[in-house]
């Protein structure tokens, strides 16, 4: 089998996985696990306080998430390039 036959089958298997779930759980809410936390402790703890507030609250549930993919995509960022210094050193 050709690399590019591979490849293929490889970028249409990360498709399905992206997608199937959205199919699968039409208008499931997907939450996050800070939500999900939030909600144990209070169950466990109804007069819970937290320890300290947020010091800037981002204006939009949108935003939030922008923010967050926006912090994730820097980090891959940094990972992918020390791998690549990392090898290039390594070969050079």
């Amino acid at each position: 089998m050709s690399l590019r036959v591979k490849n293929i089958i490889l970028i249409l298997c990360v498709l399905a996985l992206a997608v199937f779930p959205l199919i699968l759980q039409n208008g499931a809410e997907f939450g996050g696990a800070d939500g999900q936390a939030e909600e144990a402790i209070a169950q466990i703890k109804p007069d819970y306080e937290p320890w300290f507030a947020s010091i800037w609250q981002p204006p939009s549930g949108e935003i939030e998430s922008l923010l967050f993919a926006l912090q994730a995509a820097i980090g891959a960022g940094f990972i992918g390039y020390y791998f690549g210094y990392m090898k290039a050193r390594k070969n050079a």
